[in-house]
Parts: structure tokens; C-alpha cells; sequence
């Protein structure tokens, strides 16, 4: 794997794994990090990227936290709440803010803490621009990028779940 670092305001893109497993990124047609599920019965994603294997785990109620852990140490803690903005916070203090837009086109992104725009998705065209940020260890941003799949993995999972549970509330 090359590091996605490399990719300063270069596009990549990400496809999604057979048997709908998780996610595979690539720039310019190497592969720069894999999403996956652990398995099929667990919330627990693997994120594998050149700087290592991250397992990310989700925590509390209606997907409201999730963290990233390094071999049992945790790395970084994600919140959202309804009134505040979604964060994700590493170890050392860095946060950065998670941000959806629109809903038959959704746009994610991520910002610093500062307003600098870090990563920027288009789930449409399975596309995204990464750019590391003068105060952020570069090794990151494949860590964000693979977490920032993996909010969109969840929030697709919660979807189903919601659709399904109407279905059913719907024929009763």
C-alpha cells in the first residue's frame, strides 16, 4: 500500500468489496487503504492503511460514538449529538469535525479545527480530495479517510434498518 499522503488535493476514489464487505480506496489505481467489516455479526470494522490496522468500534446508543483503537489502545473518540457538531478527537487533542450535506446527494467532509478542509467525499461519483493540514500528522488522513467511510458505511446500515422497521410498523 502507498500512503495516502501522497495525495495532497489529488483525488482518489473508493469502490465497494464483493458481498458488500466494506470499502477498498485507491490513487491513481493503487490500493491506499481497505474498509471492512470484522464479521458479518459485528458493528466492529478493521481500517487497514500503509501506517498500520485500526479496528474501529462502534459505542452508544443509536451510533452516537465510536472510537478507533490501535491494538486495544484507543487512538480517537467520535461523538454526535443532534445540537452539536459530530467530532472526532484524537488521543493528543487534535479534533476534527465531521459534516453531512444534503440528502439525495450527500456531501461528507471533514474540517479542522481551524475551518481548513481536510477530506471532501462525493458518495455520487465515488470520488474525494484529501489535503493534510500544516498542524496534522500526515499519517492521518488515511485514518480519517477510512473513518469517514465508515460514518457513510453506518449511516447506510442505519437506513436499511429504519426502512425495514417501517415496512413492517407500515403493514401492521
Amino acid at each position: 500500500m502507498i500512503p495516502l499522503s501522497s495525495a495532497n488535493s489529488s483525488g482518489f476514489t473508493w469502490s465497494k468489496l464483493p458481498r458488500n464487505r466494506g470499502f477498498e480506496v485507491k490513487l491513481n489505481g493503487s490500493v491506499v487503504g481497505a474498509l471492512q467489516r470484522t464479521s458479518f455479526w459485528s458493528s466492529n470494522y478493521e481500517a487497514v492503511t500503509s501506517e498500520g490496522t485500526f479496528k474501529i468500534q462502534r459505542r452508544g446508543w443509536c451510533g452516537t460514538k465510536a472510537a478507533i483503537l490501535d491494538s486495544q489502545r484507543q487512538v480517537a473518540l467520535f461523538e454526535s449529538g443532534w445540537r452539536r457538531p459530530s467530532m472526532l478527537t484524537f488521543a493528543d487533542g487534535q479534533r476534527f469535525q465531521i459534516e453531512r450535506n444534503g440528502c439525495w446527494r450527500p456531501q461528507w467532509s471533514i474540517t479542522s479545527e481551524s475551518g481548513e478542509r481536510i477530506v471532501s467525499l462525493d458518495l455520487r461519483q465515488r470520488t474525494g480530495d484529501a489535503l493534510v493540514a500544516a498542524n496534522m500528522k500526515s499519517s492521518r488522513l488515511a485514518l480519517l479517510v477510512m473513518f469517514i467511510l465508515y460514518r457513510i458505511r453506518q449511516a447506510e446500515e442505519d437506513a436499511a434498518a429504519a426502512s425495514v422497521v417501517a415496512a413492517i410498523v407500515a403493514s401492521s
